[in-house]
């Protein structure tokens, strides 16, 4: 029996932990999920800092000429005390020095040689960065599940940490079955085809920072799916495309299951690609899908997607959604749950005039998808609807309703 998209979506949050983890050089770990939180261990900044390039002043000499006769620069360990009636001559970072109240930047005095002359309001505290106004101490800065970017290395290297312990990276076996198929390097005859199935989700898995295996293609017998399956074990996901209809050569779950699988599902209420299977060999997860292309490659988007987010360790692993507005008027399927692929422009989704479960064009064009519940007939142009972004990655750590209703 089929189950829902959401309760197929349950199953496989439910059956998947994510990979065990390593430590790393932070020069490394762009794109990788943290497995630990990092707290500061000192202030941000570790000092009171000049945040202009002026003169520390007492506030008590504003509208005065004063005397300035040092300087103090970025780097710098001031030991003198300012004194009343004096100012000093310091550079942006530099330390604030004892007994001074404000910073006045220089194009707010009047100099000549070294004496200047303050203007008449001096705030206390101006142009002052105080020690750990930007991060204190013992406050956690990253946390666990965190993907780590260009800024959480600033966040890392500010705090002098070299080395970050991170999830590794999931690895993912791609095989597809059937004799009529062909890898992508061989010459085929007319009734056969090139296998796109396999190098495309290869391709996915590693933009999703995946370590991938090719398995060559395989012949429509349990004997050689059983040995494709286990060729494969060391791999944290399985993910196989064809064999998975009624059909006299269609073995794929029975291969599975010979090889020891614990099915959890084998069929979704999802128009395309309601022909998927999702289960577990140990720790190696599996999910078969169909041989269609386009079917194949929602299923990868909608549930796969979210299989490869959860085992690496990533704490938003819901789809987010877009809230925006239909840009024509939209027939959909009444009766079934379906994905419509089609474009975004920022503004409205424009679904795709042409896409069908084999097609293989409608891929490239497909920007987002929206999924209609059974009850939707017609969509006017300008109603509103939830987008769900392929482009791009848009996670979130809380579950959300994502079906246009």
């Amino acid at each position: 029996m089929a189950v829902l998209i959401t309760e197929a979506l349950d199953i496989i949050y439910k059956h998947t932990t994510p990979v065990s983890t390593e430590i790393i050089p932070i020069e490394m770990a762009l794109g990788r999920i943290l497995s630990k939180a990092y707290t500061s261990t000192f202030n941000l900044p570790r000092f009171d800092n000049s945040a202009m390039d002026g003169f520390a002043v007492h506030c008590a000499d504003a509208g005065t000429t004063v005397q300035s006769d040092d300087v103090i620069y970025a780097g710098d360990n001031p030991v003198m005390l300012l004194e009343a009636g004096t100012a000093l001559r310091i550079m942006t970072g530099a330390p604030i020095p004892k007994g001074a109240e404000a910073i006045v930047p220089f194009e707010f005095v009047t100099q000549d040689e070294n004496r200047i002359t303050l203007p008449d309001d001096v705030s206390q505290g101006a142009h002052i960065r105080r020690a750990g106004e930007d991060m204190k101490c013992g406050e956690v800065y990253l946390q666990e599940g965190d993907k780590v970017t260009a800024y959480s290395i600033t966040l890392l290297v500010s705090q002098g940490v070299t080395h970050v312990e991170v999830y590794r990276k999931v690895k993912v076996a791609v095989f597809s079955s059937g004799d009529e198929l062909r890898s992508h390097f061989e010459k085929i005859e007319a009734h056969q085809l090139y296998n796109s199935n396999t190098p495309m989700f290869l391709s996915r898995a590693k933009a999703l920072g995946c370590e991938v295996s090719y398995v060559p293609d395989i012949g429509d017998t349990v004997e050689a799916l059983e040995a494709a399956i286990k060729a494969s074990l060391h791999a944290d996901i399985i993910i196989t495309t064809g064999g998975m209809s009624v059909g006299d050569k269609d073995f794929t779950q029975e291969a599975f299951a010979n090889c020891g699988m614990e099915l959890y599902f084998n069929r979704v209420e999802i128009k395309p690609g309601k022909p998927i299977a999702f289960g577990k060999i140990d720790q190696t997860a599996v999910i078969n899908l169909p041989g269609n292309p386009l079917a194949a490659m929602v299923n990868y988007e909608l549930f796969i997607r979210t299989v490869i987010h959860k085992m690496s360790g990533n704490s938003s692993y819901y789809h987010h959604t877009i809230e925006t507005k239909m840009a024509v008027d939209f027939q959909a399927k009444k009766g079934k749950y379906t994905v419509t692929l089609g474009h975004f422009d920022g503004k409205a989704f424009m679904p795709l005039k042409h896409q069908m479960a084999g097609m293989v064009t409608p891929m490239q064009e497909a920007e987002a998808m929206m999924i209609t519940q059974p009850d939707i007939r017609l969509l006017k142009k300008g109603d509103r609807v939830k987008i769900i972004p392929i482009r791009w990655e848009f996670f979130k750590k809380q579950r959300e309703d994502f079906y246009t209703i």
